[in-house]
Protein backbone atom coordinates (compact mmCIF):
# COMPACT_ATOMS: atom_id res chain seq x y z
CA UNK A 1 0.00 0.00 0.00
CA UNK A 2 3.01 2.30 0.12
CA UNK A 3 3.91 4.80 2.82
CA UNK A 4 2.45 7.99 4.27
CA UNK A 5 3.99 10.82 6.28
CA UNK A 6 2.22 11.46 9.57
CA UNK A 7 2.64 13.87 12.45
CA UNK A 8 0.93 14.43 15.80
CA UNK A 9 0.49 17.85 17.36
CA UNK A 10 -1.52 20.17 19.57
CA UNK A 11 -3.16 22.81 17.41
CA UNK A 12 -2.93 26.44 18.49
CA UNK A 13 -6.57 27.62 18.53
CA UNK A 14 -8.10 30.75 17.05
CA UNK A 15 -7.54 33.61 17.06
CA UNK A 16 -3.92 32.79 17.88
CA UNK A 17 -3.40 30.16 15.19
CA UNK A 18 -4.27 32.34 12.21
CA UNK A 19 -2.48 35.34 13.70
CA UNK A 20 0.82 33.47 14.02
CA UNK A 21 0.36 31.78 10.65
CA UNK A 22 -0.19 35.15 8.99
CA UNK A 23 2.88 36.51 10.74
CA UNK A 24 4.96 33.59 9.53
CA UNK A 25 3.86 34.23 5.96
CA UNK A 26 4.61 37.93 6.36
CA UNK A 27 8.15 37.13 7.48
CA UNK A 28 8.71 35.37 4.16
CA UNK A 29 8.37 31.72 5.18
CA UNK A 30 6.82 30.25 2.03
CA UNK A 31 5.99 26.93 3.70
CA UNK A 32 3.69 28.63 6.21
CA UNK A 33 0.54 28.19 4.10
CA UNK A 34 0.73 24.42 4.48
CA UNK A 35 1.44 24.30 8.18
CA UNK A 36 -1.34 25.37 10.53
CA UNK A 37 0.10 26.61 13.83
CA UNK A 38 0.86 23.91 16.38
CA UNK A 39 3.03 22.41 19.10
CA UNK A 40 4.59 19.16 17.89
CA UNK A 41 4.19 15.86 19.73
CA UNK A 42 5.48 13.64 16.89
CA UNK A 43 7.62 15.14 14.12
CA UNK A 44 7.02 14.09 10.49
CA UNK A 45 7.27 10.32 10.41
CA UNK A 46 7.04 8.01 7.41
CA UNK A 47 5.07 4.82 8.08
CA UNK A 48 3.49 2.01 6.10
CA UNK A 49 -0.01 3.00 5.04
CA UNK A 50 -1.44 -0.24 6.37
CA UNK A 51 -0.14 0.64 9.86
CA UNK A 52 -2.61 3.52 10.09
CA UNK A 53 -5.36 1.64 12.01
CA UNK A 54 -2.89 0.48 14.67
CA UNK A 55 -1.48 4.00 14.98
CA UNK A 56 -4.92 5.53 15.46
CA UNK A 57 -5.80 2.89 18.03
CA UNK A 58 -2.58 3.68 19.89
CA UNK A 59 -3.23 7.43 19.86
CA UNK A 60 -6.77 6.89 21.11
CA UNK A 61 -5.32 4.92 24.01
CA UNK A 62 -2.87 7.74 24.81
CA UNK A 63 -5.76 10.22 24.85
CA UNK A 64 -7.70 8.14 27.38
CA UNK A 65 -4.84 8.56 29.86
CA UNK A 66 -4.59 12.31 29.29
CA UNK A 67 -6.25 15.19 31.08
CA UNK A 68 -6.98 18.75 29.95
CA UNK A 69 -4.24 21.18 30.95
CA UNK A 70 -3.47 24.91 30.65
CA UNK A 71 -1.14 26.05 27.88
CA UNK A 72 0.51 29.46 27.80
CA UNK A 73 2.72 31.02 25.15
CA UNK A 74 4.88 34.05 25.84
CA UNK A 75 7.63 35.81 23.92
CA UNK A 76 10.15 34.48 21.43
CA UNK A 77 13.36 32.49 21.36
CA UNK A 78 15.52 30.89 18.70
CA UNK A 79 17.39 27.66 17.99
CA UNK A 80 20.07 29.52 16.04
CA UNK A 81 22.84 28.72 15.28
CA UNK A 82 21.95 25.05 15.85
CA UNK A 83 18.87 25.32 13.64
CA UNK A 84 17.46 28.27 11.61
CA UNK A 85 14.27 28.58 13.64
CA UNK A 86 12.56 31.37 15.59
CA UNK A 87 9.70 30.28 17.81
CA UNK A 88 7.16 31.43 20.38
CA UNK A 89 7.95 29.94 23.76
CA UNK A 90 5.72 27.49 25.63
CA UNK A 91 6.00 28.82 29.19
CA UNK A 92 3.24 26.70 30.71
CA UNK A 93 2.14 23.23 29.67
CA UNK A 94 5.57 22.15 28.44
CA UNK A 95 5.97 19.25 30.84
CA UNK A 96 2.49 18.01 29.92
CA UNK A 97 3.52 18.09 26.24
CA UNK A 98 6.66 16.14 27.14
CA UNK A 99 4.61 13.54 28.97
CA UNK A 100 2.32 13.14 25.96
CA UNK A 101 5.04 12.91 23.33
CA UNK A 102 6.79 10.17 25.30
CA UNK A 103 3.61 8.11 25.26
CA UNK A 104 2.97 8.77 21.58
CA UNK A 105 6.44 7.34 20.87
CA UNK A 106 6.18 4.56 23.45
CA UNK A 107 8.73 1.84 22.64
CA UNK A 108 6.02 -0.82 22.64
CA UNK A 109 3.70 1.14 20.33
CA UNK A 110 3.52 1.45 16.53
CA UNK A 111 5.50 4.72 16.60
CA UNK A 112 8.18 3.52 19.01
CA UNK A 113 10.87 3.37 16.34
CA UNK A 114 10.73 7.16 15.82
CA UNK A 115 13.82 8.65 17.44
CA UNK A 116 14.38 12.38 17.86
CA UNK A 117 17.40 14.20 16.48
CA UNK A 118 17.48 16.49 19.53
CA UNK A 119 15.89 16.33 23.01
CA UNK A 120 12.20 17.29 22.89
CA UNK A 121 11.54 21.00 23.42
CA UNK A 122 7.90 22.14 22.90
CA UNK A 123 7.59 25.35 20.89
CA UNK A 124 5.57 27.11 18.17
CA UNK A 125 7.64 27.87 15.07
CA UNK A 126 7.09 31.30 13.52
CA UNK A 127 10.05 31.38 11.12
CA UNK A 128 12.15 28.60 9.61
CA UNK A 129 14.92 28.63 7.05
CA UNK A 130 14.53 32.24 5.93
CA UNK A 131 17.21 34.95 5.75
CA UNK A 132 18.77 36.25 8.95
CA UNK A 133 17.21 39.70 8.69
CA UNK A 134 13.72 38.20 8.45
CA UNK A 135 14.50 35.84 11.34
CA UNK A 136 15.53 38.82 13.45
CA UNK A 137 12.31 40.59 12.50
CA UNK A 138 10.22 37.60 13.61
CA UNK A 139 12.12 37.45 16.89
CA UNK A 140 11.56 41.14 17.60
CA UNK A 141 7.98 41.63 16.37
CA UNK A 142 6.57 38.70 18.34
CA UNK A 143 8.60 39.36 21.49
CA UNK A 144 5.47 40.61 23.30
CA UNK A 145 3.14 37.88 22.05
CA UNK A 146 0.97 36.28 24.75
CA UNK A 147 -1.68 33.56 24.48
CA UNK A 148 -3.30 30.99 26.77
CA UNK A 149 -5.97 28.31 26.46
CA UNK A 150 -6.95 24.90 27.79
CA UNK A 151 -5.59 21.94 25.80
CA UNK A 152 -8.32 19.30 25.52
CA UNK A 153 -6.60 16.83 23.21
CA UNK A 154 -4.30 16.45 20.21
CA UNK A 155 -4.59 15.47 16.56
CA UNK A 156 -3.14 13.30 13.80
CA UNK A 157 -2.08 14.93 10.52
CA UNK A 158 -0.92 13.66 7.14
CA UNK A 159 1.33 15.50 4.72
CA UNK A 160 0.09 15.46 1.14
CA UNK A 161 2.22 15.28 -1.99
CA UNK A 162 1.78 19.06 -2.22
CA UNK A 163 3.56 19.47 1.11
CA UNK A 164 0.42 20.59 2.95
CA UNK A 165 -0.39 19.04 6.33
CA UNK A 166 -4.05 18.05 6.71
CA UNK A 167 -6.01 17.09 9.78
CA UNK A 168 -6.96 13.41 9.88
CA UNK A 169 -8.45 12.88 13.32
CA UNK A 170 -8.85 14.57 16.70
CA UNK A 171 -8.16 12.66 19.91
CA UNK A 172 -9.85 14.23 22.95
CA UNK A 173 -8.69 13.56 26.49
CA UNK A 174 -11.12 11.48 28.53
CA UNK A 175 -10.98 13.99 31.39
CA UNK A 176 -11.82 17.44 30.01
CA UNK A 177 -11.54 19.23 33.37
CA UNK A 178 -8.32 21.21 33.63
CA UNK A 179 -6.40 20.51 36.82
CA UNK A 180 -5.70 24.20 37.37
CA UNK A 181 -7.34 27.46 36.23
CA UNK A 182 -5.91 29.35 33.27
CA UNK A 183 -3.56 32.21 34.13
CA UNK A 184 -4.77 35.73 33.48
CA UNK A 185 -3.37 37.51 30.44
CA UNK A 186 -1.13 40.49 31.13
CA UNK A 187 0.08 39.44 34.59
CA UNK A 188 3.67 38.67 33.80
CA UNK A 189 4.62 38.10 37.41
CA UNK A 190 1.71 35.91 38.42
CA UNK A 191 2.82 32.45 39.62
CA UNK A 192 2.51 29.77 36.95
CA UNK A 193 0.04 26.98 37.66
CA UNK A 194 1.55 23.47 37.88
CA UNK A 195 1.22 21.23 34.83
CA UNK A 196 -1.35 18.42 35.13
CA UNK A 197 1.14 15.57 35.17
CA UNK A 198 1.85 12.63 37.46
CA UNK A 199 4.19 13.61 40.30
CA UNK A 200 7.00 11.59 38.74
CA UNK A 201 7.04 13.80 35.63
CA UNK A 202 9.05 17.01 35.94
CA UNK A 203 9.23 20.15 33.82
CA UNK A 204 11.52 19.97 30.82
CA UNK A 205 14.78 21.86 30.94
CA UNK A 206 16.24 20.20 27.88
CA UNK A 207 17.67 22.02 24.84
CA UNK A 208 15.45 22.70 21.84
CA UNK A 209 14.58 20.35 19.04
CA UNK A 210 13.44 21.13 15.56
CA UNK A 211 10.00 19.70 14.99
CA UNK A 212 6.69 20.16 13.24
CA UNK A 213 5.49 23.69 13.01
CA UNK A 214 3.94 26.17 10.67
CA UNK A 215 1.59 28.98 9.78
CA UNK A 216 1.24 31.95 7.41
CA UNK A 217 0.40 35.58 8.23
CA UNK A 218 1.00 39.29 8.21
CA UNK A 219 2.18 40.83 11.46
CA UNK A 220 1.65 44.39 12.60
CA UNK A 221 5.10 45.95 13.16
CA UNK A 222 5.58 47.98 16.31
CA UNK A 223 2.49 46.68 18.08
CA UNK A 224 2.35 43.85 20.65
CA UNK A 225 0.54 40.81 19.31
CA UNK A 226 -1.75 39.58 22.05
CA UNK A 227 -5.16 38.01 21.63
CA UNK A 228 -7.96 37.73 24.22
CA UNK A 229 -7.85 34.57 26.35
CA UNK A 230 -10.05 31.68 25.31
CA UNK A 231 -12.43 29.95 27.66
CA UNK A 232 -11.83 26.35 28.78
CA UNK A 233 -14.59 25.15 26.48
CA UNK A 234 -13.01 26.47 23.29
CA UNK A 235 -11.97 23.55 21.05
CA UNK A 236 -8.49 23.49 19.54
CA UNK A 237 -8.24 24.87 16.03
CA UNK A 238 -7.19 22.52 13.27
CA UNK A 239 -3.46 22.98 12.88
CA UNK A 240 -1.07 21.53 10.42
CA UNK A 241 2.41 20.42 10.89
CA UNK A 242 5.72 20.73 9.48
CA UNK A 243 8.59 20.42 11.75
CA UNK A 244 10.82 23.24 12.01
Amino acid sequence: MGTVTLGVSIAVPEPYGSLLQDCRTGFGDTAAHGIPTHVTLLPPTQVDADARPAIEEHLASVATSGRAFPMRLSGTDTFRPLSPVVFVQVVEGGSACGWLQERVRDADGPLGARELTFPYHPHVTVAHGIDEEAMDRAYEELADFEASWTVTGFALYEQGEDGVWRLQRHFLFTDQRPRTPLPQQGHEHAPAAPAPLPPTVSALDTPPVAGLTGSPAVGVPGRPLAAPPLGPGTPPAAGALRHG
